[in-house]
C-alpha cells in the first residue's frame, strides 16, 4: 500500500487588530490642523462673497447719509411747535439710522457674527422707516385722536416687524417683504384727512413715495431686474427706488411743515 506524503498545513496570516486612537497618537496630530483648514474655507468663501458684490453695493446709501442728516435739520428748523420739532426729529433719525447702517453693512466685510448683526439692524431699520415717516404727517396733518389711532397702529407694527427680522433673520424673502408693504399702506386710510389739511400735491407726494417703496420691495422680493451684476445689481436698485421713496416723502412733509 502506497502512503502519499501529507501536505503541511497552511497558515494564513492573521489580519492586526485595529487600535483605537489613544492619547500618544493624539499628540502626534499637530494642534490647529482642523481649525486652520475651517477657518481658511470660511475665509474663502468670505473672500468670494465680497468679490461676487457689486462694486456699487452700499454706496448709494452710504452717499444718502450726511444728505439725510442735512434735510433733517431743515425740516426741524422750519417746525413751529414743539410737537413738530419731535415728530421731524424721528423722520430724521429713522432716516439717517436706515441709511447709515445699511451703507456700513453692505460696504464693509464683517465676518459672521457682525454680518448677523448688521443684516438684522439693517432689515430692521426698514419698519423703522416706515413708522418714523408717518410720525410727521401724523402729527402735521391730522388731528389729536386721529393721530393717537394712527400713530399707535403703525408703532406697533413697526415694532412688531423689527422684533420679527431681530429674531427670525433667516426669514424667507416671501414671508417678510409682505409685511414691509402691508405696514407701508396704512395711511390710505388717512388720505382724504391729508389732503384736507395738507393739500393736493401733499397727497400725491405720499402715494408716489409708497408706490416708490413697494416698486423697490418687489425688486427685492424677486431679485429682477439685475441689470449689471458686477456694478449695478437688483439690489441697487432696490436702494435707488428707496431713495427715490424717501425723497419724495420728505417733499411731502416739507409741504406739511409750514
Amino acid at each position: 500500500m502506497i502512503v502519499e506524503d501529507a501536505q503541511p498545513p497552511t497558515h494564513r496570516p492573521q489580519s492586526q487588530p485595529r487600535t483605537a486612537a489613544t492619547p500618544e497618537t493624539r499628540r502626534r496630530i499637530p494642534a490647529g490642523v482642523g481649525e486652520g483648514r475651517d477657518s481658511c474655507v470660511e475665509g474663502g468663501v468670505e473672500r468670494a462673497a465680497a468679490e461676487l458684490k457689486p462694486r456699487l453695493r452700499g454706496w448709494l446709501h452710504t452717499g444718502m447719509s450726511p444728505l439725510a442728516l442735512a434735510g433733517g435739520i431743515v425740516l426741524v428748523a422750519l417746525s413751529r411747535s414743539a410737537a413738530a420739532v419731535a415728530a421731524c426729529s424721528v423722520f430724521a433719525v429713522s432716516a439717517l439710522l436706515l441709511f447709515g447702517t445699511s451703507g456700513i453693512y453692505h460696504r464693509g466685510t464683517w465676518g459672521p457674527r457682525g454680518e448677523a448683526v448688521l443684516r438684522r439692524l439693517d432689515h430692521a431699520n426698514i419698519f423703522l422707516i416706515i413708522a418714523g415717516t408717518y410720525t410727521p404727517l401724523a402729527v402735521l396733518l391730522l388731528p389729536a385722536d386721529q393721530q393717537v389711532v394712527l400713530l399707535s397702529l403703525v408703532w406697533a407694527g413697526a415694532l412688531a416687524g423689527i422684533a420679527f427680522r431681530i429674531l427670525w433673520i433667516g426669514a424667507p424673502r416671501w414671508l417678510y417683504t409682505p409685511c414691509y408693504i402691508a405696514l407701508g399702506w396704512v395711511a390710505v386710510f388717512y388720505l382724504p384727512d391729508f389732503a384736507r389739511t395738507g393739500g393736493t400735491a401733499v397727497v400725491v407726494l405720499v402715494i408716489a413715495g409708497g408706490l416708490l417703496y413697494t416698486a423697490g420691495a418687489v425688486v427685492y422680493g424677486l431679485k429682477r431686474p439685475d441689470p449689471s451684476p458686477s456694478w449695478f445689481g437688483f439690489h441697487e436698485v432696490f436702494h435707488t427706488l428707496t431713495i427715490a421713496a424717501f425723497a419724495t416723502h420728505y417733499t411731502a412733509i416739507l409741504l406739511a411743515a409750514p
